[in-house]
């Protein structure tokens, strides 16, 4: 089946999909952009999603294109005519398409571009043994809680994580405090159970999965802690995990060359999976 996209207030072919070349975004990165799970035909978390792009809209001065109820629409429409089960759905808002002056243009239209695609089940080997992290230094902006466009250092840091066989980076500040990974929030467990992830600055991203999954803790009862944590005290946790739309919750088993809780995935990060797999589901009851 041929893919289709949105481009601004179009419906058109995947392959035929195309902005123009002084597109503000493709020019200069100056947009933003979302990111949301579909699972059995549904946008996951809709709402949070849509809160967090207008905010980021809000941050760089820059009009939605469109009403949440009318997005909405041409999200679920997408995810339709792609014929998307289980996947994910991808939205792009730039400052339009203007003659090239780093300052604002006068007059522009926000461009908005949507795709979505269908994604194979995760492997259960991911659950089942975990994953590794390497650490790169944080080298990114001071507005990492805009989810901009602008993610060269991103991009950077998870093709050192790939070309040295590990599944993320994890990036490390001037304090030695881990901040977040390439495109994932950290995580660790202490001795107590206690789950520990960085508080929310211009440092790290609000995760959706992050904040879902925070929801979801403590409705169980369990103690979290947001906090900067060092790399020692993340390689000498009793678990480690981190989170995304597209990673869900996944064990991290070793930083660097330190394995973490023994080196296999731990039972508070398993119950935390069964937690969000139940909410991506709707068979959640927190």
């Amino acid at each position: 089946m041929s893919r289709v996209a949105y481009v601004n207030g179009r419906y058109v072919p995947f392959a035929d999909a195309a902005v123009h070349i002084e597109d503000r975004g493709y020019q200069f990165a100056d947009g933003v952009y979302e990111v949301m799970a579909v699972r059995n035909g549904r946008l996951a978390d809709l709402e949070p999603h849509l809160d967090r792009l207008d905010r980021s809209l809000a941050e760089i001065f820059m009009n939605t294109s469109m009403s949440r109820r009318a997005l909405a629409v041409v999200l679920e429409e997408v995810v339709r005519r792609n014929r998307v089960i289980d996947g994910i759905i991808y939205l792009q808002m730039t400052r339009g398409v203007a003659r090239r002056d780093h300052a604002f243009p006068d007059l522009s239209k926000t461009s908005l571009v949507v795709t979505a695609r269908g994604m194979p089940p995760r492997p259960t080997a991911i659950l089942e043994k975990g994953v590794n992290v390497i650490t790169v230094p944080d080298i990114r902006w001071q507005r990492c809680d805009i989810k901009s466009i602008s993610l060269l250092p991103n991009i950077l840091a998870k093709q050192q994580a790939r070309e040295a066989g590990a599944y993320e980076a994890w990036m490390v500040d001037e304090e030695d405090q881990i901040t977040e990974g390439s495109s994932t929030n950290a995580w660790i467990v202490d001795d107590a159970g206690d789950l520990i992830t960085r508080h929310l600055d211009n440092a790290i991203l609000s995760g959706i999965t992050r904040m879902v999954v925070s929801d979801l803790a403590m409705r169980q009862q369990r103690r979290l802690v947001e906090r900067s944590f060092t790399l020692k005290e993340a390689e000498h946790a009793a678990e480690a995990f981190l989170t995304s739309t597209t990673s869900f919750v996944t064990p991290v088993v070793q930083i660097n060359d330190t394995p973490v809780g023994g080196g296999a995935p731990g039972p508070v990060t398993r119950a935390l999976y069964d937690l969000y797999e139940a909410h991506l589901s709707g068979q959640s009851t927190a």
